[in-house]
């Protein structure tokens, strides 16, 4: 039986079509965030969170349920009953041979970037008011490095054993420190595809 730190490192892993394609919508993408970050919510205390309205999140959740990424948790009835996600992950194909499949996972692919950098300029218009202590250790910036493909694949194993550390607090609020706030920590890193290998990298603020 996995215990508790293992299941909240726990990843779903998408391969059929449909399930991608359900999951590249920016409000589903929200209430799996809100579930994996605040826990168990109605679909009433996710229409506040997000701004929609409850019939929205409740249709929505339903989706996601019918996918296999959220479940119903104890307690409550219809749109007062909690949703819960099934896992704190969901891994997509990194290689897809099945032409539907590379669509639907590119699809999500595309509409995640967008999720990330929408949430990363809510940042940047606010970083100016944000305390000094924040504005430092944010970070913001590239490199750009010659690497094979197993150094690359060795250097993200090796980030997210760092970042590992930090994880059992997302689920369990009585591990954080005073003054630790949520921190979307995005790992990108691809080969450059059609530019000079000089061309805008090396920005660190």
């Amino acid at each position: 039986m996995a215990s508790e730190s293992e299941r909240h490192r726990a990843a779903t892993r998408l391969t059929d079509p449909k399930a991608l394609r359900a999951l590249a919508h920016p409000v589903r993408l929200a209430l799996m965030g809100l579930l994996r970050t605040e826990g168990p919510l109605t679909a009433t205390r996710a229409a506040e969170l997000t701004g929609e309205s409850s019939g929205s999140t409740s249709f929505h959740l339903r989706q996601l349920a019918k996918y296999g990424l959220v479940e119903e948790a104890a307690g409550g009835q219809g749109r007062e009953r909690p949703w819960r996600s099934v896992e704190m992950f969901t891994d997509l194909p990194k290689v897809a041979r099945d032409p539907k499949v590379a669509a639907a996972s590119g699809l999500l692919s595309s509409v995640l970037a967008d999720y990330y950098f929408e949430d990363l300029s809510r940042w940047l218009a606010v970083r100016d008011d944000e305390p000094e202590d924040w504005q430092r250790a944010a970070h913001f910036g590239d490199s750009l490095v010659y690497l094979t493909a197993g150094e690359l694949d060795g250097l993200r194993g090796r980030i997210h054993e760092l970042v590992d550390a930090y994880l059992d607090r997302t689920a369990d609020p009585e591990l954080r420190p005073p003054g630790a706030r949520l921190v979307s920590f995005l790992h990108i890193a691809h080969p450059r595809i059609g530019a000079g290998p000089g061309t805008s990298g090396g920005h660190r603020e």
